[in-house]
């Protein structure tokens, strides 16, 4: 059965925070409790970090594009890119309370806490957008 999306269904609410926080968690908790991924921060040269930041911003924008937008974005711009926003932080925020939790953000290093963030944050990002799009669909 089609219907059509208000803007209501795309505004962001407490429901789609706790989709966005689960999915990511799905994805965390293993790959945060990996001895590999903690190297993998030390040892990967920063562009790569970024490179993988913009490709999980990239990866998050085509899904809330057409899973959450169904591609209807002309009139709702700030709200399409707000989203895409709000998704990553929260990740990013979930990431980071479980390496803490881990103790696993070294705070002597900030750059490699930084790059540990984000690179177990890009898969635990595109679970958390498809976990929260899915009743979109």
């Amino acid at each position: 059965m089609l219907h059509n999306k208000t803007q209501n269904e795309e505004s962001f609410n407490l429901e789609d925070f706790i989709q966005i926080v689960i999915g990511s968690s799905l994805l965390v908790a293993p790959i945060a409790f990996s001895e590999e991924a903690w190297n993998l921060s030390r040892s990967l040269p920063l562009g790569n970090i970024i490179f993988l930041m913009f490709l999980s911003i990239f990866f998050i924008t085509l899904y809330v594009y057409q899973g959450i937008f169904s591609a209807d974005v002309k009139s709702r711009k700030l709200i399409f890119i707000s989203r895409i926003f709000i998704d990553y932080f929260i990740t990013l925020m979930v990431v980071c309370v479980i390496l803490l939790a881990l103790n696993k953000i070294p705070f002597d290093n900030p750059l490699i806490a930084i790059k540990r963030i984000i690179l177990i944050g890009f898969p635990a990002s595109l679970v958390g957008v498809v976990l929260d799009g899915l009743d979109k669909e």
